[in-house]
């Protein structure tokens, strides 16, 4: 391998494991970004690192700072709001062409993300971070799953970008679910009746109960921003 295509591939691992890290809360909001740091924890070079970190500046997941470095981009109520506005009008959007579009395949798809997400505990606690990485990745299936059909590549790349943030603030919630403020409910009873809806095809319901899951998260997720549980125990770092 060339001196350039290593240094690709290595870029390629640097952002790839960054951009997990912060998805999935072993970076959290407003932790600092030390390249020299990185280079030690995942052995790689500088340089990767750098790109790595540029490339998700322009993601809008980390923030570079001037003569500072880079951070984890901080949560905020006003851009988790707006965040989420955006999402729920994109992912109606797509539910109601997926559900025009949708064959067989992607009903089975929907049928096996559910009871996979259903089979899936929630974290017991805010250090069981392998727990939360799971269940978040089986409910991000379940959410693809029901709008993979829209049969629009641009829509699809919109709603990934969307899902991605609020995938960061939900974490939150994810973690700190037995505090009063994050208010768990029912989800699988939630999912499992948007399934319903979609597999009926009955675009009205399914896409007036999808969107009530989404704003319920919202809500919880604004209430646990409110009192500061998601940068708490970074903010010492």
């Amino acid at each position: 391998m060339d001196t350039l295509t290593e240094n690709r591939s290595q870029a390629e691992r640097a952002y790839q494991r960054l951009r997990g890290e912060i998805l999935h809360g072993d970076l959290m909001p407003g932790e600092r970004l030390r390249a020299n740091d990185l280079q030690d924890r995942f052995q790689l070079g500088l340089t990767p690192i750098r790109e790595a970190l540029m490339r998700l500046s322009t993601e809008g997941l980390v923030a570079a700072e001037t003569h500072r470095g880079s951070r984890v981009t901080e949560t905020s109520l006003g851009a988790f709001t707006d965040l989420m506005a955006t999402r729920r009008e994109i992912e109606r959007l797509c539910l109601t062409k997926a559900i025009a579009l949708g064959d067989a395949a992607w009903e089975a798809e929907i049928v096996a993300a559910m009871h996979m997400l259903s089979r899936t505990p929630l974290p017991a606690s805010q250090d069981d971070r392998e727990a939360a990485t799971l269940w978040e990745d089986r409910h991000r299936r379940f959410h693809a799953a029901l709008v993979t059909a829209c049969g629009s590549d641009w829509l699809l790349r919109f709603w990934g970008t969307l899902a991605d943030h609020s995938e960061r603030y939900r974490k939150i919630r994810l973690l700190h679910h037995r505090e009063a403020p994050a208010e768990v409910r029912d989800v699988n009873s939630e999912h499992a009746a948007i399934m319903e809806a979609v597999l009926a095809r009955e675009v009205e319901r399914a896409c007036a109960l999808l969107d009530a899951h989404l704003h319920a998260t919202q809500t919880s997720v604004v209430r646990l921003l409110q009192i500061g549980l998601d940068t708490s125990e970074e903010k010492s770092r």
